[in-house]
């Protein structure tokens, strides 16, 4: 069966040495996962190199097979982002950020529609919706209100409808809860990763990896990468993950 991405012994360089080293692993279709590791352990990395943002210095990354860089725009669509810092135009509103997520797949008329018009309204409200935004934003004023006006749990919200409208088979999270308290964190989490009966996530997406300072969260998830100075030294199912793991993991 072929991975839905592919990492083949990726090398990332950076100023002061070495970001990746020989990382190998495969994402497969259906899969919930966790990256943890200490802070500067290359986690934002993995997950740059993961999408394209940066490209390796040595190995290859193949998405459905194919290298990335060869990748067309459309296809390179199939992968969605979240960021940390969110990355929303805080002039814009509501419904024009959200409707950005759908750019990969649109021309530039519709793009154009988008800055001077609010378009596709139920199609956001949707997503929306899905993201847990509350009712009273969701009407035609509150799809008009500029992001910047928004809480952070409402931005973040806002991001991850976004997320949704890009309709990415791969979604991935690059510490999407840093800056949440623990209750807002764990919803937030269970929007990304809430499926249906049968397993599959809600969203569309074939497979989910989402970078994560809290351990604790990680029962979620059926299975957890853990990096180390830019190696991968952990590679199991949640549930064989144990407290000496993470110790380990975490350990000065």
């Amino acid at each position: 069966m072929k991975a839905l991405l592919e990492l083949d012994q990726v090398r990332l360089i950076g100023p002061n040495g070495d970001r990746l080293k020989s990382i190998t692993l495969r994402l497969w279709k259906g899969e919930r996962i966790a990256l943890l590791g200490r802070s500067g352990a290359g986690k934002s990395s993995l997950i740059a190199i993961a999408n394209g943002s940066l490209l390796p210095a040595e190995g290859r990354v193949l998405f459905q097979g194919e290298p990335l860089e060869q990748l067309t725009r459309r296809q390179r669509a199939l992968i969605g982002t979240l960021w940390q810092d969110l990355r929303l135009v805080e002039e814009l509103s509501i419904a024009q950020n959200v409707n950005a997520g759908a750019l990969g797949r649109r021309r530039l008329p519709w793009a154009l529609a988008n800055l001077l018009f609010r378009i596709s309204t139920e199609a956001c409200r949707s997503c929306l919706r899905q993201a847990g935004l509350e009712e009273s934003l969701l009407a035609d004023a509150g799809l008009d209100r500029p992001v910047g006006q928004l809480s952070g749990g409402q931005r973040q919200r806002v991001a991850i409808a976004r997320l949704f409208r890009q309709q990415p088979e791969l979604m991935l999270a690059d510490e999407p809860l840093a800056s949440l308290d623990p209750a807002i964190a764990a919803e937030v989490l269970d929007r990304l990763l809430i499926s249906d009966s049968d397993g599959t996530l809600r969203s569309g997406a074939q497979a989910v990896l989402v970078s994560l300072h809290r351990p604790e969260l990680i029962d979620r998830f059926d299975r957890v990468l853990g990096l180390r100075a830019g190696r991968l030294v952990l590679d199991r199912p949640a549930g064989a993950v144990s407290t000496a793991d993470l110790r380990d993991l975490y350990a000065p």
